[in-house]
């Protein structure tokens, strides 16, 4: 990891830094939109098509039904199935509680106004499955679409060597009562739920992070059709900003659980001394080389940095302009920083809470904003499952308390039609 001099750097340069994931020739747009648009002719034959091509299989079918869900899920141990239902349990608790009925507000007498919750009807669910496969991600997805009250939910992910997922997909899938899951996977599968096939349905929005390809198709579905998505997902990251509290060991191994996602991950690490650089440093070569995912976490850390700033100002505010996925305060006193925190996807306190603990069980969502998005993007909640409807009744009272402001901004706006709406009722 290349390590740079906070007070060294120019604006340019920090930008340059701060800048991932960017496609500069427009290279994989163009893959992509030539997959989407595959897709979008050919529907389930390009999905066949593309399962043999990408994954490495001959499909027969596009699916997985029930019977064979619970299959793939007999092989799970009980240790593994314990450990599934911790992370659902506080998963479901953590969400639940985002449901929240809001007040009616009389804004005026005889005028009240109020928001009501709906759940999209049909949503789509991309559950990756390169290099590694994430139940986690099932989960974070799966249990807020079933909180919120989805018609249907479409789960789309990709087929392994044999033809199947894997059996900790297929047990997710039977916790959450979801009784297919598609085979699919990469931009197509993104294409497949936004226009639908033959065997997939058309969706109304899409979730679920992935490779700088899903994240593009995501975002070219976005703009060209009626299909909504969470937000860009792309490859994942972490910032952790250390002082002379922190870990070595513990910062080190918070920097290869990212490091190891993919090769397109990033790890930075934002310190207040040279000597906790190096000593970091050391700790990640020790622990990289027992690592049996080293080779993707090493070509991953050869795309990521250390900063060494003077204050820990100065590191909050380099890591709200990165504006990371994830960040780690690994200090004792990070009650002092939290009020700086202005652009992060999800926060972890302390030198005792590991990114781990929110990837898989504490209860908070995993899928988040990436490559700066941050600065606009929440991660997925409930709310992300729901529309947000608002309301508004009016009495006697409230036409003739409301009427002359909407009279007078109707006429203000020469859209007299609007006033005599409003002129009608007062007159009754």
């Amino acid at each position: 990891m290349e390590t740079f001099n906070y007070s060294d750097l120019s604006e340019a340069d920090i930008q340059k830094l701060v800048q991932r994931n960017v496609d500069p020739a427009n290279e994989i747009r163009a893959l992509v939109e030539e997959v989407i648009d595959h897709v979008k002719q050919h529907g389930d034959r390009a999905l066949f098509d593309y399962a043999h091509k990408f994954d490495k299989v001959q499909l027969d079918k596009l699916y997985l039904n029930k019977a064979e869900l619970q299959e793939l899920a007999a092989a799970i141990l009980p240790e593994q199935q314990e450990a599934l239902q911790t992370a659902y349990a506080n998963i479901y608790k953590f969400h639940k509680a985002q449901l929240k009925t809001e007040d009616k507000i009389e804004t005026m007498p005889g005028v009240t106004c109020w928001r009501e919750l709906r759940a999209i009807e049909k949503v789509g669910l991309y559950i990756p499955g390169g290099t590694a496969v994430l139940p986690s991600t099932f989960l974070m997805l799966g249990i807020p679409a079933r909180i919120a009250g989805c018609d249907q939910i479409v789960v789309c992910s990709p087929p392994q060597k044999n033809g199947k997922v894997n059996a900790f997909i297929a047990y997710v899938a039977l916790m959450l009562g979801i009784d297919k899951v598609y085979l699919a996977g990469g931009s197509q599968a993104i294409a497949a739920m936004a226009y639908g096939t033959e065997t997939i349905t058309k969706v109304d929005k899409i979730f679920g992070p992935g490779n700088q390809f899903v994240t593009k198709a995501k975002t070219i579905i976005q703009s060209t059709t009626t299909t909504a998505i969470d937000m860009p997902a792309g490859p994942s990251e972490v910032l952790v900003i250390a002082d002379r509290t922190a870990k070595p060991a513990y910062v080190a191994a918070d920097l290869l659980a990212q490091a190891e996602h993919g090769i397109d991950s990033q790890a930075i690490l934002v310190c207040t001394s040279e000597s906790i650089a190096q000593a970091v440093s050391a700790e990640v070569e020790k622990q990289l080389a027992v690592l049996p995912r080293a080779e993707i976490a090493k070509q991953a850390l050869d795309n990521s940095y250390i900063i060494i700033a003077n204050t820990l100002d100065e590191a909050m505010n380099f890591s709200n302009e990165y504006a990371p996925e994830h960040l780690i305060l690994a200090a004792n006193n990070w009650q002092q920083l939290t009020a700086g925190i202005k652009n992060a996807g999800s926060v972890f306190l302390g030198n005792l809470t590991p990114e781990s603990a929110g990837d898989y069980a504490s209860g908070t969502n995993h899928t988040l904003p990436t490559s700066s998005y941050a600065r606009a993007y929440s991660g997925v909640s409930v709310d992300s499952f729901v529309k947000k409807i608002t309301f508004q009744h009016l009495t006697d009272e409230g036409v003739q308390n409301i009427g002359p402001a909407v009279e007078i901004l109707a006429e203000m706006e020469g859209l007299h039609a609007h006033r005599n709406a409003v002129s009608i009722r007062m007159n009754k």
